[in-house]
């Protein structure tokens, strides 16, 4: 593992932009993870990172990564997870990008990193809330599992690969990228027509389109 300081801009800039899309699908997961490495000395944190690894934020993030993991595991708690969630994950992924450079480094490189990660944790946390929403519509809950705990490995896979390996992980993120890019608009196609449908029941008409 190199040192923290011997990383290109690049592969900071890679680790940055994993943190923020890990933390649109598990932030916090994504807390305990970095925070835990970081206090078992196998990755070295930057300055803006180094608060993970306190016990008392290991504690707290290791508590609501347990609930998110049963909580993201029930169908329709899970939506209600992700609604809620929708002001946490992207802040927060832009705020993890952004403490990979820190105060140290110039303010463009961690502006860019803040909204990197923003958009990234916007785009994976859109993406796995319609999808679940959709999954959420049928009533074996095997679906709803088997999504979650793909989530589950992605994260973690991501997360080892931005720290171990960051061209693997730069490669990872372009495939993530396009397949979130790709399902965006069909999961949206999808729940407009759930939603006209739950509206027929009840008698409500569908806007016309000007």
């Amino acid at each position: 593992m190199h040192a923290w300081a011997q990383l290109d801009t690049w592969q900071l800039m890679t680790i940055a932009a994993a943190l923020g899309f890990a933390s649109g699908l598990r932030l916090y997961a994504v807390l305990f993870i970095v925070g835990a490495a970081g206090s078992l000395g196998w990755v070295p944190l930057p300055p803006g990172l180094e608060v993970l690894a306190h016990p008392l934020v290991l504690a707290a993030s290791g508590f609501m990564c347990a609930v998110e993991f049963f909580a993201d595991k029930i169908p329709a708690v899970d939506t209600l997870w992700d609604a809620i969630h929708t002001l946490i994950r992207i802040p927060a992924g832009a705020a993890l990008a952004a403490g990979v450079f820190g105060d140290q480094s110039p303010a463009a490189l961690t502006l860019a990193a803040a909204i990197l990660g923003g958009t990234l944790a916007a785009g994976s946390h859109l993406t796995k809330s319609g999808s679940r929403a959709v999954v959420n519509t049928s009533p074996e809950p095997f679906t709803n599992w088997a999504a979650s705990f793909t989530e589950d490995v992605a994260v973690g896979g991501l997360l080892w690969l931005a720290f171990a390996h960051p061209a693997a992980a730069l490669a990872a993120l372009a495939v993530l990228v396009a397949l979130v890019i790709w399902l965006l608009p069909k999961i949206w196609r999808t729940l407009r027509r759930m939603f006209a449908r739950i509206a027929g029941w009840f008698g409500v008409a569908r806007p016309a389109r000007p």
